[in-house]
């Protein structure tokens, strides 16, 4: 008997998307009795029934491209702008799914879409998901798609800043994505020799990274390199983050409660920016010229890495075995060397960060790296 199934790309793009849709799609043509229909644009295609079958013809050719030929988006199905306005547009999506007779539907993103799909599971769909994203920081898997790609060309943007570094004896800061987990700034800082690492999970003092470049300057080397996640914040800032959280906590009634809500976002806000202003901190404390770099999404475009399309086609094959075996309402997790299914439930809300004593964190120190605190 025939299994439906509908599949979608939610949230921001990722090397190795394809590949996953390739191993489900073939997966589903060879090996298991599958039918797959592709909704365009995420969750906002399943809304408006803009679909494609995903066929051997349209799977073909696939596995090198970056990007998703699905397309994405990062609507939320319980507040999506529809007629100008936000609206809970589930029972429109269940419509859907049921007008294609699916038995599951296949969503593959971030946590967002983790999320998302949770609560399309909350109506009563059958649903499975794939992890991905170049963060690395989903819940309850040793690893996403994506994170291996980006990782490769953020490391690539720090060696090829080394000559820049050396030839004009300045310190260089390239500002890594990662949102706020710091495997990117973290791996890539490692592999591609910076002095300097920055991370969200350890804040830091400007004044340490200061001594760290004055002692390189004093040895005879003229210029560091310094990589930072996004997320990474000072003392200063972390300590004030944590207090307005406080009053969010703290707060006595729904008037205080908005108004420390509103404060934190303020300062969120204010957060843009704040490499340029590290960039100047540590001109003034050191004396030395500095230069800024935001690698941005270049790090999650071009052709996937040999890692991650193999990691694709594993998670998509694996997602057409637990399909066939009647499994949903669970994410394909990496363990190891095998994929398992793990509860939905158990990676929404959460967070994989970096713990302060990884394996990462300890090669970084051993070589002499400062993490600013």
């Amino acid at each position: 008997m025939t299994i439906n199934v509908g599949v979608l790309t939610a949230g921001g793009d990722t090397p190795g998307l394809n590949a996953a849709l390739r191993g489900l799609g073939k997966s589903a043509e060879y090996r298991y009795d599958l039918q797959l229909v592709g909704f365009y644009d995420g969750f906002r295609g399943l809304l408006q029934d803009r679909c494609i079958l995903l066929d051997e013809s349209a799977l073909s050719g696939i596995l090198t491209l970056g990007g998703t030929i699905l397309g994405t988006s990062r609507d939320k199905p319980r507040k999506m702008i529809v007629g100008g306005k936000y609206q809970d547009m589930r029972d429109a999506m269940v419509e859907t799914y049921n007008k294609h007779h699916l038995d599951v539907l296949v969503c593959m993103g971030g946590g967002g879409t983790q999320k998302n799909a949770f609560s399309l599971m909350e109506k009563g769909l059958n649903v499975l998901t794939l992890p991905k994203t170049i963060d690395n920081d989903i819940a309850n898997t040793d690893v996403t798609l994506g994170f291996d790609t980006a990782l490769g060309i953020a490391t690539d943007a720090i060696d090829r800043l080394h000559s820049t570094a050396h030839s004009h004896h300045r310190i260089i800061i390239v500002e890594v994505m990662g949102h706020n987990a710091g495997w990117l700034a973290l791996g890539a800082g490692v592999a591609g020799g910076a002095d300097v690492i920055l991370i969200p999970e350890i804040p830091f003092d400007p004044d340490n990274i200061a001594q760290a470049i004055m002692e390189r300057s004093r040895s005879g080397k003229h210029f560091s390199i310094v990589a930072v996640s996004e997320g990474a914040m000072s003392i200063h800032d972390h300590k004030h983050e944590n207090e307005l959280k406080e009053e969010i906590t703290l707060a006595e009634n729904k008037k205080e409660k908005t108004k420390a809500k509103e404060a934190l976002e303020a300062f969120y806000a204010g957060q843009s920016g704040k490499t340029m202003r590290l960039a100047q901190d540590l001109e003034t404390l050191t004396g030395l010229e500095a230069r800024v770099t935001i690698l941005g999404y270049v790090q999650r475009g071009g052709t996937p890495s040999a890692r991650d399309r193999l990691l694709g086609s594993q998670l998509g094959g694996a997602a057409a075995a637990l399909i066939s075996e009647g499994v949903n309402g669970a994410m394909v997790a990496v363990k190891g060397q095998e994929m398992k299914p793990v509860p939905l439930k158990s990676v929404v809300n959460k967070l994989r960060t970096v713990p302060t004593d990884h394996i990462w964190v300890d090669t970084a120190r051993r070589v002499g790296t400062c993490l600013g605190d």
